[in-house]
């Protein structure tokens, strides 16, 4: 059994910093790398893009920066796991496959694959049985928009890609599982830890929440002391220094920028956290409130006394659904008095689309520079003289395109017959776009059935 495993976050989201997993392999030792790529709209697009070619549905970006480092990974022995899968992890693992063997691994590398959380194709089956899928907000049943579904995928948990590590995997694709399963996998796999060990199945999961998002843990995005972080063009990326126990470190490789404190970590392991006493994942529910944080040395902060609970017996499911029609269009005024020159704009506007008669379910108006931010609270104590230039931004929502698209031709007027000075007309006509909105729910785990796979290169 591994006494020691080094894991590290490459990804954050899909469209991170590409130098990332490269910096991470080559820039000190590893055992894995995470990335982490899929947030609820992602499925939604990759399941639009798999419709149009079923050759597609996965993050595209994976690949290049597979075939940029799989010769690494090979060399050293680095396992990788990512989400990268989406909609279609068999496309993306046939995808790194090809890369691989273009670059001469052929047996020299074995792709695990994750997949079984799409339930888009069982819906219907699913609510015939009296699986509601109620909508954890509002408690509607799905039935409301069953005919409106874009995506439909459950939460998976670890479980799958310790299976797939089991197997000799070296690289794991998959779908839509947890962001904190694809750390506390390897965990589990290198220390053989029990499913049923509450504390332990915790503790992975608060390392993976802390490195899920990137350097959102290591200096990025950072709310104390931003101005004090150290060089963010060369920031490191966080890193899990874990051992079998379930206490770890948070730390980044040597010479590269950004800084692990206290303050960071604990910014981050309050993102997306609802219940700091149960936080519930597919594997165990995490009590953020018993874990101990210190500063352990110079970007080095050990994590240590989480406990956990009982896994429940549900998964959460994301389901995208099409809402309706959206756009947005924008303006920008200069001084003099270009704030006033911004209201009057939307107050002219606002007047024409109701004289045309149009119907919208909602009109949202922000003044960027002024209010966009902190809404009605920024405009206590507000010398609006001193304002050089306001961008007016409105948008608008309706179920139907017609009046959305009559909206986006009102915009353009304003430059010649609204109010005077504006600077620019940023990206030209505004073009109505679709609403993909996001539907919570929860299913029974024993009707969600993960599937493992694993293929050699």
């Amino acid at each position: 059994m591994t006494k020691r495993l080094r894991v590290a976050a490459g990804q954050g989201f899909w469209g991170d910093w590409p130098e990332a997993p490269y910096r991470q392999v080559t820039g000190g030792p590893v055992d894995y790398l995470m990335m982490d790529y899929l947030a609820e709209v992602t499925m939604s697009i990759m399941q639009k893009q798999k419709s149009r070619d079923p050759a597609l549905g996965y993050a595209k970006d994976f690949i290049p920066l597979m075939q940029r480092i799989l010769p690494i990974l090979a060399e050293r022995k680095i396992k990788v796991t990512a989400n990268a899968g989406g909609v279609n992890p068999r496309a993306c693992a046939a995808a790194v496959a090809e890369a691989a063997r273009q670059l001469g691994l052929q047996k020299k590398l074995k792709i695990g694959i994750v997949s079984g959380d799409d339930l888009l194709d069982r819906l219907n089956g699913l609510l015939a049985r009296g699986h509601t899928l109620a909508n954890l907000d509002t408690g509607r049943s799905l039935r409301d928009v069953r005919d409106r579904v874009l995506s439909a995928n459950a939460y998976l948990g670890a479980w799958p890609i310790v299976d797939a590590l089991r197997q000799g995997a070296d690289i794991v694709i998959t779908g839509r599982v947890t962001d904190t399963g694809l750390t506390l996998a390897p965990m589990i796999h290198a220390f053989g830890w029990r499913a049923d060990d509450w504390d332990l199945m915790a503790a992975g999961t608060v390392a993976g929440h802390i490195i899920e998002c990137g350097a959102q843990a290591s200096g990025g995005n950072r709310l104390a002391d931003w101005q004090r972080v150290p060089d963010l063009a060369n920031v490191g990326y966080p890193i899990v220094d874990a051992q079998a126990d379930g206490s770890f470190e948070i730390v980044k490789h040597p010479r590269t920028g950004g800084r692990i404190d206290v303050a960071g970590v604990t910014e981050q392991l309050v993102y997306e956290m609802g219940n700091p006493r149960e936080y519930i994942t597919p594997d165990c529910v995490a009590d953020f409130t018993t874990l101990e944080l210190r500063q352990a040395g110079k970007d080095r902060v050990q994590v240590s006394g989480v406990k956990g609970k009982p896994a429940t017996d549900k998964l959460k499911v994301s389901i995208a659904y099409f809402y309706g029609y959206k756009a947005v269009g924008t303006l920008v005024y200069a001084w003099p008095d270009a704030l006033k020159k911004a209201e009057a704009a939307d107050r002219i506007l606002r007047q024409r689309l109701k004289d045309l008669k149009l119907t919208f379910e909602a009109i949202h108006t922000e003044f960027v520079g002024v209010d966009a931010t902190h809404g009605r609270l920024a405009r206590e104590d507000f010398a609006s003289d001193d304002v050089p230039e306001v961008q007016l931004r409105i948008g608008v929502r309706a179920r139907e395109e017609a009046p959305v698209d009559r909206f986006t031709r009102e915009i353009a007027p304003l430059i010649l017959n609204g109010p005077p000075s504006v600077t620019g007309f940023a990206g030209g006509r505004p073009k109505p776009e679709e609403i993909v909105a996001y539907w919570p729910a929860l299913i029974d785990k024993q009707v969600v059935k993960p599937m493992v796979e694993v293929v050699e290169v």
